[in-house]
């Protein structure tokens, strides 16, 4: 437990202003953001693990986008996807970076209310 506290502390210097309100807000979306959750084959793949947690998957994403020069050279808010990028996210051939959190979401199971 006490593993878990000093991670949500450390987390929420990273996250943004209008993200750590909501977090302290309701901390349960917290959780949801750094529990571990079994991964659906596809996003298995990609990740090369069979857990990890939400914000674990999307800087693995934003790792590889990075590590592959993704990111349009023009317009660096759009990422241009290569096949394997394309597998996790819905076959789309260009996503942009505001749109990527909800697409990874789309293959985490939907949070009990």
């Amino acid at each position: 437990m006490h593993a878990r506290k000093k991670a949500k502390t450390g987390l929420r210097r990273m996250l943004p202003h209008k993200v750590k309100k909501a977090v302290t807000d309701n901390p349960k979306k917290l959780a949801n953001l750094i529990d571990l959750v079994n991964l659906p084959s596809t996003l298995r793949e990609f990740v090369g693990q069979s857990q990890i947690s939400r914000l674990g998957c999307f800087m693995r994403v934003w790792s590889y986008i990075k590590t592959n020069n993704l990111q349009d050279p023009n317009n660096k808010n759009v990422v241009n996807c290569d096949e394997k990028l394309k597998s996790i996210l819905l076959g789309k051939p260009q996503v942009d970076l505001a749109e990527l959190p909800s697409l990874i979401k789309l293959h985490f199971p939907k949070e009990p209310k």
